[in-house]
C-alpha cells in the first residue's frame, strides 16, 4: 500500500528545524518508531522529517486529561491559545506567534475552517473522537496552499485495525461536567479485507460566567455548553496494493455566551460536517497514486436577542479534489500534486457575503536522501478566481553529525488569502485586498538517544501586506468612513523554541520554552494576545499500576489590542493528575487543574476556569 520507508526519507518542503515535541511523559521511546504524514503528505519516519513538529498519540491524549482540543494544544511547544470563556467558547490558536487565520487545520486530510473569519471552529472539534494529532511548524504553503503560513495542524480520527475491539469511557467533575464516549473498531481477514471504526461522544457542562465585571456584555449567569459528535471510517482492499474508503465526522456544539442582555439567554450553535471518499493505488514498486474527494461544512448560528436581527446564520462549504503521485527514484521521492478547492459562503445577515471562489493548484517536490544528507526542494502554484495567482517555494537541508545529532536549515515562502469578511463585508471589506505574503528562514538542531531528547529551533518569518482593521481607511476607500480591512502593515514573527526530555530514576521529566517576538513591524507593537515568553514543564512518576504527575503552564504578559493599550497579565498554572490501572482493560484517572485557583485571562475581561477537578473511568485502550 505504501512506498518503502527508505524511499520516503526526506521532507518535501520548507521550514525546518527538527524537534523534540512536548508530550506527556513515557512517550519518548515511541518517537524512534514514530511516523509523520502531514509534513509532506506521505508517510515518513519522524526521525527523517526536516520540519519542526509535534506528534500527539492516543496514549498522550488519554494521559493529558485535556477537556478540549484547545486545552490539549495549549500543552504543546510553540502554541498559545486565546478563548472567550470556558471550553465551549470561541477560541483561537496561535502557532509561533502566527494569527489564527494564518494556520491550516485538517481532519483526516480534509481542510476545515470558516471562509468568513478565516479560522477553524476549534471549540466544536470533538477531542473524544480523535486518535492522533500532528502539528508541523512553519510555512507549508507548497504542500497545502493558502494560509499555511504559521503551521499546519492535522487531526486524525479513529481507524480500524486488528481484532474487533470496543472502548468506552465516562467522566464527571466540577462545573457540572458530564461526558461519555464509545467506539468500536477492527478489521476482517476475509478475501477482501475491510477495516472499520466508528465513535460517538457527548459532553455537557453547566459552566461559569464567560465574562468578568468590566466587560460591556457582562452577565453573571452560568455559560454552559452541550457537544455531540460522531465519526467513522470504512476501507476495503479489493486487491493487493489498492485501497478504497470513506470517512466522515460530525460535531455540534450548543454553547451559552454573554451578550449583555440579562433577560435573554444568548446562544451560539456551531456544526461541523466532513465527508471524504479516497483511494490509494500502488501502481508499481516505485509509483503510488492517491485520490481524494471531500466536502466540509462549517455552520454557525448566533441567537443573541428575541429580534430577528439577533439571529444570524452563516455557513462555509468547501469541496475539494486532489490527485497525488508519489514516485520513488532510488531512495529519493518525487511528488506531483493537482488540486481544486471551491469555497462558498451562505449568509442570512449579509447578501454581500454570498460568494464563491475556486482555486486550482499544482505542486511538485523532490526529497533527497544520501548518507548523512537530507534535502528537499518544492514549488506550488495556486490560481484563485478571486485573488489571482500565487507561487510559493521551499528549500530544506539536514545533516547528521552523528547517529543521534542532526542540524537543519531551511527557507520558504507562503501566503494567506483574504477572508470573505475582509473582501466583502459591508462597510468593512475591500474587494481589492491582496493576500498576505510571508517568507521564512529557520535553523535548528535535534538530539535523540534513548530516553534523552533535546531540540532547539530558531525562526524568522517576515509577513508583508498584512491585512489589519484600520480606523481610518486610505483615501481610495472613501466608501468606508468608519474603518476597513486593508493591506497596510508588516509583521515579523521571530523566536527560539526549545524542547527537552529525560528520565531521572523513575521520574520522566519534560520541558518546553518559547522565546518569541511577534511584532507588527509597521507600528513596533506586540501582536495582540501573544506573549514574548511561554513555557510548559511536566513530571510523571510511575510505580506498579499507578502514575502520579504534575505540570506547569506559564506565560508572560500580553496585550489584548493592536495598539498595546489594554494589557493582560502573565500567569502560571499548576495541574496535578493520577492514574490507576484497575485491570488490563479498566483504568481510572483523577485530575486537579489550576490547583492554586489562579485567576487569569486568555482574552481581556473573559473568565477562565478556576480550581477544578474531574474523575474518569475507561474500558479498553483509547
Amino acid at each position: 500500500m505504501t512506498l518503502p520507508v527508505a524511499r520516503r526519507a526526506a521532507l518535501s518542503s520548507l521550514a525546518l528545524a527538527l524537534s523534540s515535541p512536548f508530550l506527556p511523559a513515557h512517550a519518548g521511546d515511541a518517537m524512534v518508531a514514530e511516523v509523520l504524514v502531514t509534513a509532506n503528505r506521505s508517510t515518513q519516519p519522524a526521525m527523517d522529517v526536516l520540519s519542526d513538529h509535534v506528534v500527539i498519540g492516543s496514549d498522550d491524549i488519554a494521559r493529558s486529561g485535556a477537556r478540549s482540543v484547545t486545552d490539549l494544544l495549549q500543552l504543546q511547544r510553540g502554541i498559545e491559545v486565546a478563548r472567550n470563556g470556558g471550553p465551549g467558547a470561541t477560541s483561537s490558536v496561535f502557532i509561533r506567534g502566527a494569527d489564527n487565520r494564518q494556520n491550516v487545520v485538517l481532519v483526516d486530510g480534509v481542510r476545515i475552517g470558516s471562509s468568513t473569519t478565516g479560522g477553524a471552529s476549534w471549540s466544536a472539534l470533538p477531542l473524544a473522537d480523535i486518535e492522533r494529532i500532528e502539528i508541523v511548524y512553519g510555512p507549508l504553503a507548497t504542500m497545502y496552499g493558502a494560509d499555511a503560513l504559521g503551521g499546519v495542524v492535522q487531526i486524525f480520527t479513529r481507524r480500524g485495525a486488528g481484532a474487533p475491539r470496543v472502548t468506552f469511557a465516562a467522566r464527571a467533575g466540577s462545573e457540572g461536567l458530564r461526558e461519555g464516549e464509545a467506539a468500536v473498531s477492527g478489521s476482517t481477514a476475509s478475501a477482501i479485507p475491510v477495516s472499520y471504526a466508528i465513535a460517538t461522544s457527548r459532553t455537557k457542562e453547566d459552566g461559569f460566567s464567560a465574562t468578568r465585571p468590566g466587560a460591556f456584555s457582562f452577565n453573571p449567569d452560568r455559560d454552559g455548553y452541550n457537544k455531540e459528535s460522531a465519526s467513522g471510517q470504512l476501507a476495503l482492499q479489493p486487491a493487493r496494493g489498492h485501497e478504497l474508503g470513506a470517512l466522515f465526522m460530525h460535531s455540534r456544539l450548543d454553547a451559552d455566551y454573554d451578550a449583555g442582555a440579562a433577560d435573554y439567554p444568548a446562544r451560539s450553535v456551531q456544526q461541523l460536517d466532513n465527508v471524504a471518499l479516497f483511494s490509494r493505488h500502488q501502481l508499481s514498486a516505485a509509483w503510488q497514486l492517491a485520490l481524494q474527494a471531500s466536502s466540509a461544512s462549517d455552520k454557525s448560528q448566533d441567537d443573541s436577542s428575541a429580534a430577528a436581527s439577533g439571529r444570524n446564520r452563516i455557513e462555509t462549504r468547501q469541496n475539494a479534489l486532489s490527485v497525488q503521485n508519489d514516485i520513488a527514484i532510488g531512495d529519493d521521492l518525487l511528488q506531483l500534486v493537482l488540486e481544486r478547492r471551491s469555497e462558498e459562503v451562505i449568509s442570512n445577515s449579509s447578501g454581500a457575503l454570498n460568494r464563491r471562489r475556486d482555486t486550482d493548484s499544482a505542486a511538485a517536490s523532490y526529497s533527497l536522501r544520501a548518507g548523512a544528507h537530507l534535502a528537499s526542494i518544492s514549488a506550488r502554484s495556486d490560481d484563485s478566481s478571486q485573488y489571482g495567482s500565487n507561487t510559493t517555494w521551499g528549500l530544506g537541508y539536514g545533516y547528521r553529525l552523528t547517529r543521534t545529532l542532526r542540524l537543519n536549515a531551511s527557507t520558504g515562502t507562503s501566503f494567506r488569502a483574504p477572508t470573505f469578511n475582509e473582501l466583502y463585508y459591508p462597510g468593512y471589506g475591500v474587494e481589492s485586498n491582496r493576500p498576505e505574503q510571508g517568507r521564512n528562514v529557520e535553523a535548528g538542531a535535534y538530539f535523540s538517544e534513548g530516553e534523552n531528547q533535546a531540540s532547539i529551533a530558531w525562526y524568522r518569518n517576515k509577513v508583508r501586506d498584512l491585512l489589519v482593521s484600520t480606523s481610518r481607511c486610505p483615501v481610495e476607500v472613501a466608501t468606508h468612513p468608519y474603518g476597513c480591512a486593508y493591506n497596510v502593515n508588516r509583521v515579523v514573527l521571530s523566536g527560539v523554541s526549545i524542547g527537552m526530555r529525560t528520565r531521572l530514576a523513575d521520574i520522566d521529566l519534560n520541558a518546553a520554552f518559547d522565546f518569541q517576538d511577534p511584532r507588527d513591524d509597521t507600528t513596533g507593537k506586540q501582536l495582540a494576545r501573544r506573549a514574548r515568553r511561554h513555557a510548559k514543564l511536566g513530571a510523571e512518576y510511575a510505580i506498579g499500576s499507578s502514575t502520579v504527575g504534575a505540570e506547569v503552564l506559564a506565560s508572560g504578559a500580553r496585550y489584548d489590542d493592536a495598539a498595546n493599550r489594554n494589557g493582560i497579565g502573565g500567569y502560571g498554572v499548576v495541574n496535578l493528575f493520577a492514574g490507576y490501572r484497575l485491570t488490563p482493560d479498566w483504568s481510572a484517572i483523577l485530575r486537579w487543574n489550576n490547583v492554586a485557583d489562579k485567576r487569569y485571562e486568555l482574552a481581556r475581561h473573559y473568565a477562565t476556569p478556576g480550581s477544578n477537578w474531574f474523575a474518569g473511568l475507561r474500558y479498553g485502550a483509547r
